[in-house]
């Protein structure tokens, strides 16, 4: 639709419908539920995970190394301790849903339900995903979600056992829904040949992904151990993150898993939130066409500031990968990824690329930060590179999070239920004016 009434009227509505800034000052409103100092509103308590990005020493927002923790436990210890596990995503989020780290014996009963979970219903690939492939796989996904839903013969019981039960089935399919997603749109929209590998219940949810996503469907360890690894840092990032507060929002009204869900993955496709990992590894390509991965430090420093100035790549003044709403010295998962990149890097021979992204954070961090002040990078930063060496699409960069993220969702949407209940309404204030209504013929 491109209609001159409806554009030349949305102009004019801007004379009855403009909301000055000062008013949100004035009225002590959060602008996206974050203080004047750039914390977050507290609007919840949880026992799921917790981001450490500062601290309030006497009142004042301390700056500190970032740390990240999953029901008490640092994310580094859980992956510098899983040492050669194939199932530490599988670990991590039985530790997200169940508060505990599992015995060898819990570990593999609840592997073994997930692979037995891992198939799609009937002709579901057929009916819901072939016949009606999307250009977007997080749109795919969210149809595929809300599918699922006539699939359950029970899908409206919001009970909290119920719920995990219905979670967990969920989780097992979601990387044939991503991978399949993938395949309908390339064979669809590229025509390549359509390429369907089933999933294996021995396999962990990193070693099915890459075997499902390759068409000769081989992979390393090495590979699917750095997989393994970005699912476990994706897994959950405290209540606060806009796709599990969506979660927590909108099944607090009493919905469905299956409608929750689907909305907190409309929430993590956005480029503010998980879709920025596609923009960056888009706007890192960009750049490295543009000045060569030699490039010097002050090559770097003018195309930082064309990209501030809004003039390259997007033209949204936006650095991405850089900086983070909470993390302002470092991003624990950064940290952690930036040395699985560089260990595979060295194996794909592909050092001189992984120079060129830590000469460019280093650059970027120094022009963007000024006054003293300390800029984290983000895990975008290097999930790019990482998905890259893994052979993977940039379209299944978001879906892959999505794969993650059910874990965290799925944790803190029942710990609502149990332990809160209400339904999530808060206040605005209106800031308008009171109007004699006019009829129609006086208008």
């Amino acid at each position: 639709m491109n209609n001159f009434f409806i554009a030349q009227t949305f102009g004019k509505s801007s004379n009855y419908t403009d909301i000055p800034n000062n008013l949100f000052k004035e009225h002590n409103v959060k602008k996206g539920l974050r203080n004047e100092d750039g914390t977050g509103v507290r609007v919840g308590l949880t026992r799921v995970s917790d981001v450490v990005g500062y601290e309030i020493e006497d009142g004042k927002k301390v700056n500190v190394p970032g740390k990240l923790f999953y029901r008490g436990i640092e994310i580094s210890d859980l992956v510098n301790g899983k040492n050669n596990s194939r199932f530490g995503f599988e670990e991590t989020s039985f530790l997200l849903l169940f508060g505990y780290l599992p015995s060898k014996k819990e570990l593999r009963e609840f592997t073994t339900l997930l692979g037995e979970h891992y198939n799609l219903p009937d002709e579901f690939l057929e009916k819901n995903m072939l016949r009606t492939p999307s250009r977007n796989l997080m749109n795919s996904l969210q149809k595929s979600i809300l599918a699922l839903y006539d699939y359950d013969e029970d899908p409206d019981n919001t009970d909290p056992y119920q719920t995990l039960l219905k979670g967990i089935n969920i989780l097992a399919k979601l990387p044939s829904l991503s991978v399949y997603a993938y395949q309908s749109k390339i064979h669809h929209y590229d025509r390549e040949s359509l390429v369907i590998h089933y999933p294996k219940p021995e396999y962990s949810m990193a070693e099915n992904i890459l075997y499902m996503l390759r068409k000769d469907g081989v992979f390393t360890q090495q590979e699917a151990d750095l997989l393994d690894i970005m699912l476990m840092i994706h897994a959950d990032h405290g209540g606060g993150n806009n796709s599990t507060f969506t979660n927590v929002v909108i099944s607090s009204t009493g919905t469905d898993i299956y409608s929750s869900s689907s909305a907190s993955i409309g929430s993590l496709k956005g480029p503010k939130h998980g879709g920025a990992n596609i923009r960056c590894s888009e706007m890192i390509t960009a750049i490295e066409k543009e000045i060569g991965i030699k490039a010097t430090e002050a090559q770097m420093k003018s195309v930082i500031q064309k990209i501030l100035a809004k003039d390259f790549y997007d033209n949204s003044g936006l650095v991405y990968g850089l900086g983070h709403a909470v993390y302002t010295v470092s991003d624990p998962r950064a940290d952690l990824l930036k040395i699985c990149c560089e260990n595979l890097a060295k194996q794909k021979n592909r050092e001189d690329e992984y120079e060129f992204l830590t000469k460019f954070e280093k650059v970027a961090k120094s022009c963007l930060a000024g006054n003293g002040k300390s800029l984290s990078n983000n895990v975008d930063f290097y999930s790019g590179f990482a998905y890259n060496m893994l052979q993977i699409p940039e379209d299944m960069y978001t879906p892959l999070f999505v794969c993650s993220r059910m874990a965290g969702w799925l944790a803190h949407n029942i710990e609502n239920k149990m332990y809160d209940g209400r339904i999530m309404r808060p206040a605005t204030k209106y800031v308008g004016e009171t109007i004699p209504y006019k009829k129609r013929e006086e208008r």
